[in-house]
């Protein structure tokens, strides 16, 4: 449905004057049709008790609405159109506010508090309860923050982690939010909880090298932890693609949890802990084999010593139990001969 917005009709101020002017003029007329008699006393007198009596129905046609927020209009269950931006505006009296996700609240912020946001439109309209209706019926055009509970979803090599989101959203199209889906923060918190699903099985935990996680023979280098900008881009894109008919737009989608499921986490934990030992050793290796290989060198360039192929083994044992070693070596001195 394509959205009708109705932002000229900013005259409610002058429809409030008039209505209290015609309303002491009624009051004025009736006090002086007392003291005619004939026909045109008993005219003016029914003319206005009837104004008096009716008149008050012209106020339940004024709406106040304060920055960023909206009301979808219908007329006999017709869409009206939408009117948008603060103001004090004056429609037609019998037109109903309609917006069905008014009593959702998710965790979130922006939404309209329609207690709070109705008590200017009650005054104004002399505590009419069609007022205090029309404020818990507007729609918020805020940049809102849905924070998505934390869901427990199996990675692309079947390991379960536990992952939550925040989207940053808002409302584009009201029509299209209030008419196209049934209640538009319900669908919108669905299509999360979808979207992140879609997106995280494709992708592991951490990036293993030559793993196809991609189903087409590429190794895919991302991951959930390493790669957290772009799996929040594909799944704000993936929520967008899905919302768009609701005339929602996401403006940003962040990842606010990463964790093994806590039935793996331990086990996870020690394979990181190995594996972080594992590059610790192969790094402490090499770096004691380059500084053998330099030992002995300089020590053939100096012409220090002469070293047959037998004491240079026993050297290079010496110095990589020395500098290998995950404790402290505690030297011996041969005073004697090596044979």
């Amino acid at each position: 449905m394509t959205e009708i917005t109705r932002n000229n009709r900013k005259n409610g101020m002058a429809v409030l004057i008039l209505v209290i002017v015609l309303y002491i003029a009624a009051i004025v007329g009736f006090l002086f049709s007392l003291a005619w008699s004939g026909g045109l006393g008993v005219i003016m007198a029914v003319l206005c008790i009837a104004w008096l009596c009716l008149g008050w129905i012209l106020l339940l046609g004024l709406k106040v609405l304060g920055p960023q927020e909206a009301l979808v209009l219908t007329l006999f269950g017709k869409y009206t159109g939408t009117l948008k931006g603060a103001g004090f505006y004056f429609v037609h009296p019998f037109s109903v506010a309609v917006n069905p996700a008014a009593k959702t609240k998710l965790s979130q912020s922006g939404d309209v508090d329609g207690e709070k946001s109705g008590k200017l439109s009650a005054l104004l309209t002399a505590g009419s309860a069609k007022s205090m209706e029309t404020g818990s019926k507007k729609l918020s055009l805020k940049l809102m923050t849905l924070n998505n509970s934390r869901q427990k979803i199996n990675d692309c090599l079947g390991n379960p982690v536990e992952i939550g989101i925040a989207v940053t959203w808002r409302v584009v199209d009201t029509a299209k939010a209030v008419f196209d889906v049934d209640n538009y923060k319900e669908f919108l918190s669905l299509q999360c909880d979808a979207a992140l699903r879609n997106i995280v099985r494709l992708y592991p935990y951490d990036v293993v090298p030559g793993v196809d996680t991609t189903g087409d023979g590429v190794a895919d280098e991302g991951s959930l932890r390493g790669s957290s900008e772009v799996v929040a881009g594909r799944i704000r894109e993936e929520i967008q693609s899905k919302v768009a008919q609701a005339g929602l737009e996401i403006v940003e989608a962040r990842i606010t949890y990463l964790a093994y499921a806590s039935e793996i986490a331990a086990v996870m934990l020690q394979r990181q802990q190995a594996s972080a030992i594992v590059d610790a050793r192969k790094m402490i290796v090499e770096g004691a084999v380059g500084t053998v290989e330099m030992a002995l060198e300089r020590l053939s360039q100096g012409g220090l010593v002469d070293l047959d192929d037998e004491r240079k083994a026993a050297m290079v044992s010496n110095l990589l139990v020395v500098l290998c070693g995950s404790h402290d070596a505690q030297p011996v001195v041969n005073t004697g001969s090596l044979y």
